[in-house]
């Protein structure tokens, strides 16, 4: 067995809606990923952690207003009860105020051993779970979202794909878009003529040198002109 085989990555998630999560990671590269041992991502029910009959993990909010709020004893029972089984190297909190995911969040994560995902739902989560429990908080984008399970999704897949073994060719995750802050080069498949439209003759012409030179400026005459912050 080759050592990046031996790499493993547990991830918990605690939702109030774990059937969301269900097909996220039943298919392709995540499911590939747990099926090799590389990562095994368990959800939690927060429904099984209420203290009352009608399994409610929610109240209303001190001073008024409207929506809901995830109450503090519910998510402190799940994260202790989990924290006794193992150490994380992060908890982090699913939160449209939270700080953006960025690749090079996802690439400093990869290489963690246990992670915990706390999604957000209603309101949000009473403020004292963030204050003593959360390591970090991360946003999916400017736009809030029914709650933060698709949004853990995302982090989940952005940082699974990373760890080796689980892509079939490994060095394809480094040539990735916003690896190295600049997008990717194009791209094309067979036929190299299609309606005219014809594959650059540099891709054809079995020259990995001037192929490698071609992509280094397409690269970035993508970048400028489709994301320029990311050269500043």
């Amino acid at each position: 067995m080759e050592l990046a085989y031996l790499c493993h990555m547990r991830i918990d998630i605690i939702t109030v809606l774990p059937q969301l999560l269900e097909s996220p990671f039943a298919a392709s590269i995540m499911q590939r990923a747990q099926d090799k041992g590389l990562a095994a991502i368990h959800v939690h029910n927060l429904r099984d952690y209420a203290d009352n009959k009608h399994r409610n993990v929610d109240d209303y909010q001190y001073g008024g207003g409207a929506g809901m709020v995830m109450r503090v004893e519910p998510i402190a029972a799940c994260i202790e009860k989990l924290k006794a089984e193992r150490v994380y190297d992060e908890i982090i909190y699913m939160t449209p105020d939270g700080e953006l995911l960025e690749q090079g969040i996802s690439n400093k994560l990869s290489i963690n051993t246990n992670i915990m995902v706390l999604c957000g739902h209603y309101k949000g989560v009473d403020e004292r779970i963030r204050e003593h429990y959360i390591s970090k908080e991360i946003s999916i984008g400017s736009y809030v979202l029914s709650g933060g399970e698709l949004a853990a999704a995302v982090l989940v897949d952005s940082i699974v794909r990373l760890i080796p073994g689980v892509l079939n060719d490994e060095t394809s995750a480094l040539t990735d878009s916003f690896q190295d802050n600049i997008l990717s080069p194009p791209v094309y498949t067979r036929p190299p003529s299609f309606n005219g439209w014809e594959v650059p003759e540099v891709l054809l012409s079995g020259n990995p040198k001037e192929i490698e030179l071609w992509r280094e400026r397409e690269a970035l005459k993508r970048t400028k002109i489709r994301r320029p912050d990311l050269l500043d």
